[in-house]
């Protein structure tokens, strides 16, 4: 299970990366929420939303070790990762991350649900 999500969340980044709106959907629970790294809130719709539309352009979003506590049908990852984006037209400089992010068993299926991101300085 441990390495299942670790798949499962590399295949969420390649996702959004590649804005496959359609395989990060998938992905994505319904009520799944982000904050960003300035403390906004999106949800799954606002977030892959923007994604499709361009306003968030991954460029690259590379993880490192992805740590993994599982408790039954809840996941909580954490890993550090270097980021490139693109954000309403203003490139982002190539960064470093902490991702925190809770995954929860949904019908046979891991999906993540809540995200959370902090740059690290």
């Amino acid at each position: 299970q441990m390495d299942l999500l670790r798949h499962t969340e590399r295949s969420r980044l390649r996702a959004l990366v590649a804005a496959d709106t359609p395989a990060a959907r998938i992905l994505h629970a319904d009520d799944f929420q982000l904050i960003t790294p300035i403390g906004s809130m999106l949800s799954r719709e606002q977030y892959l939303g923007a994604v499709a539309a361009g306003h968030m352009r991954y460029l690259s979003w590379e993880p490192g070790e992805i740590a993994v506590r599982l408790h039954d049908d809840a996941a909580v990852l954490r890993y550090q990762a270097q980021l490139e984006i693109n954000f309403g037209g203003q490139a982002v400089p190539r960064s470093r991350y902490w991702h925190i992010d809770s995954y929860e068993r949904r019908d046979g299926r891991w999906q993540a649900v809540w995200s959370q991101a902090t740059a690290i300085r």
